[in-house]
């Protein structure tokens, strides 16, 4: 099968749509699939290109047995609702405009959150007379409204009009939730072209080991129980809540708390940490994805938080699969739905109410002075981690690939075959 699929972000940038597509396409493309991805410069989410990259018209890779073009687009941080529109709008021209010179390929995949790269993945495939697929990360735009991005407008529901299009048009549906799919269907979708594939973990990168030695010296981690919060520090994870945590355990000097990552956020996060004197708090810029590894065996605890709004009840956190291929135990603070099912049903950590500092501080207190409790959840943790491998994951996205292929019911891909 030959595959074509457009994002945004693809290593060396490290946040979860870039990693999820690469571990995917290095697994399609070890099964004997041709694999042609379609995306921007590495600069997320700084808006700063990658040392060793430049914004060039047109240019291409081999990344692992994949063939990568980068396209030009408008780059910009991860923040300012104009500029970031630019940019997706860019890119999906971009992607439409290159993706015409492509050799054919047997389907069109484009992936979320935002649906200007999945408009753009859209047109393409009409343009090519292939079958779109679309991977839907996000129930955007009301994951915009949600945080408070955007509030309800004229230009929101355009957008609202214009993801009821992709999922109409797309010829299958790839969430990463069964909560997607159960929304969809209830908005009149086709049940029988959403496919779930949920994110996942790459096993033979995320395993348990011990504490990097060298790391916990360097940040004054040694003998400490350390919650970590590895990840985007953006608009829907409600951290300033999880400083309220921080406060509320600054006077325990064997809990620490330790943040990785950038995002929208971070600068306040900063200054609010600054501004509170939390000397518990070891806070270090976005690293390299293959730092990961070596980050996540600093911790004891992963911290999971989401905003206590309904639209969170229906995601997964993609650190939640990492932390159980690790061993370490999550302390979920979201709205309850499909990612706390999943904590309770495995006993692979513990959930609080979101946004709640109290809860939250009280949590890992207790944790901390538990180990045995620990324990029995780090091995729970283990034992789910296969049911989420990212080997699995992909072999069902490109066994719905397959199918789709294979189904000629109604006339829908008889023009493309």
């Amino acid at each position: 099968m030959r595959i074509l699929f457009l994002t945004d972000n693809f290593p060396p940038e490290g946040n979860a749509p870039a990693t999820r597509t690469y571990e995917h396409a290095v697994r399609w493309v070890r099964a004997g699939h041709e694999v042609t991805v379609i995306t921007c410069a590495p600069n997320f989410p700084e808006g700063k290109l990658f040392p060793g990259y430049r914004n060039a018209w047109r240019s291409m890779e081999t990344l692992d047995g994949i063939r990568v073009v980068r396209v030009k687009t408008y780059i910009t941080a991860n923040e300012g609702f104009a500029k970031r529109t630019l940019d997706y709008l860019s890119f999906m021209a971009a992607s439409v405009g290159f993706g015409l010179f492509e050799r054919r390929h047997d389907v069109i995949v484009a992936t979320s959150p935002q649906f200007f790269c999945a408009l753009g993945g859209w047109a393409l495939a009409r343009l090519r007379r292939r079958p779109f697929v679309f991977e839907l990360r996000d129930l955007w735009p009301a994951s915009i409204t949600a945080v408070g991005a955007m509030q309800r407008s004229p230009a929101i529901r355009v957008l609202e009009k214009l993801e009821m299009f992709l999922y109409r048009s797309a010829h299958a549906i790839v969430p990463v939730t069964q909560s997607f799919r159960d929304e969809l269907i209830q908005r009149g979708v086709d049940a029988g072209k959403i496919h779930v594939v949920l994110n996942g973990v790459d096993l033979q990168r995320y395993r348990p080991g011990p504490r990097d030695e060298a790391l916990a010296r360097e940040y004054d981690l040694d003998g400490r129980f350390v919650v970590g919060y590895l990840g985007t520090h953006g608009m829907a994870h409600g951290l300033e809540k999880v400083l309220d945590a921080v406060e509320r355990l600054r006077d325990e000097p064997r809990i620490a708390f330790f943040f990785a990552g950038s995002g929208a956020e971070r600068a306040r996060v900063e200054q609010l940490v600054a501004e509170r004197g939390l000397h518990n708090v070891r806070m270090i810029p976005r690293q390299p994805k293959d730092m990961m590894p070596r980050l996540w065996s600093l911790c004891d605890l992963s911290l999971i938080p989401l905003r206590d709004t309904p639209v969170f009840s229906s995601v997964i956190p993609s650190k939640l699969f990492e932390g159980m291929g690790m061993g370490i135990p999550a302390l979920m603070s979201l709205p309850r739905g499909e990612a706390t099912r999943i904590v309770e049903s495995t006993g692979c950590g513990v959930c609080v109410p979101p946004e709640d500092g109290a809860a939250m501080a009280e949590a890992i207190r207790e944790l901390a002075a538990d180990p045995e409790r620990m324990r029995r959840l780090r091995e729970a943790s283990l034992a789910a981690a296969p049911a989420y491998s990212r080997d699995r994951q992909a072999t069902l996205m490109t066994d719905a690939l397959s199918r789709l292929l294979d189904d000629d019911s109604g006339g829908l891909l008889r023009a493309s075959k």
